[in-house]
């Protein structure tokens, strides 16, 4: 797919928290998000004229980010303070289970994914910038990003594939032959095959995306993989990462103190499982800005954004 088409909004709707950088859907049809202040959030009835009911699920006491639903009721929580932890289904119990991995602590936890043989896989986006400076970490193009897997059961996690620029959503391919994540410093999606002769090796899945990918869903059910776009594309950026090292270490101790502001369009996108668009959708001059997740929840999409108080709801494609 070449063109887009226009992203419809249909209403937007304030949650009582800060940054719901991440939305999924649970086995019930009802959103989950976490705000910038350590509230995991249920939302049910977006599409309801008297407006949704939110009810709050649990306090990680750290950053709540990427969210995977588990099959017992349970919730997988990336914690950007805390590490990996697990939400219990019953009083919203916080679990933690991993905040090391290879002798190092568990920074800048970003997205999970459970598969159906119980092990979970996890990407770090960073391990030279917390959550607070990740703005840094896309100037520097440090390449710190990590996917890390847990065995079935716990256990301590071992790392899977270094050296990825930024790494952040997750998700499953068709019959859990591999995985798709986002590097949002290089604007393209990533496979890292599970089984077949390719087994533990990577590879690119589509690249040159039109803007910066964040989280990724995918409906249990199947369907396309919905990528959020946190960004546009910034050529005098792409300029910088193909500049000497010092030069980009630099620039990114200046970011650390730059003043953010998110301008251009709010995007998302959708691609099946060879990697192609079927799906992009886009609005120029939004109000709703720095969409970093998308989800499909009532046959409408839902946006979430590490920056709003609120999520967006827009028109679904057909």
């Amino acid at each position: 797919m070449d063109r887009p088409t226009p992203l419809v909004p249909l209403r937007y709707v304030p949650i009582g928290g800060r940054g719901p950088e991440d939305v999924v859907v649970d086995g019930r049809g009802r959103v989950l998000t976490g705000v910038a202040d350590g509230r995991v959030l249920r939302l049910d009835g977006l599409t309801d004229p008297a407006g949704p009911r939110i009810e709050v699920l649990a306090d990680t006491g750290g950053r709540p980010l990427g969210l995977e639903p588990l099959p017992d009721g349970g919730l997988l929580v990336c914690d950007a303070v805390r590490g990996l932890l697990r939400v219990g289904p019953e009083r919203g119990a916080v679990q933690v289970l991993a905040t090391a991995v290879a002798g190092e602590g568990l920074r800048f936890c970003s997205n999970a994914v459970a598969l159906s043989d119980g092990s979970v896989y996890v990407t770090v986006s960073s391990r030279s910038h917390p959550l607070e400076h990740w703005l840094a970490d896309i100037v520097e193009h440090t390449g710190t990003g990590r996917l890390l897997r847990l065995p079935p059961g716990g256990g301590a996690p071992e790392v899977l594939l270094e050296g990825l620029q930024f790494a952040n959503g997750l998700a499953a391919g068709a019959g859990e032959a591999f995985l798709v994540l986002a590097e949002t410093g290089a604007r393209r999606l990533t496979r890292y095959w599970l089984t077949g002769p390719r087994a533990g090796g990577s590879e690119p899945f589509a690249e040159d995306l039109p803007g910066m990918p964040d989280n990724l869903w995918r409906a249990d059910g199947g369907g396309p993989i919905w990528v959020a776009l946190a960004g546009p594309r910034v050529p005098p950026l792409e300029l910088l990462h193909r500049g000497r090292p010092a030069l980009r270490r630099a620039a990114g101790r200046l970011a650390v103190h730059a003043s953010y502001r998110p301008v251009g369009a709010t995007g998302v996108l959708a691609v099946d499982d060879e990697g192609r668009i079927v799906h992009h959708l886009i609005r120029r001059h939004p109000r709703f800005r720095m969409v970093t997740s998308v989800c499909v929840a009532d046959g409408v999409l839902v946006l979430g954004s590490l920056w709003e108080r609120g999520v967006a709801v827009c028109g679904a494609p057909a």
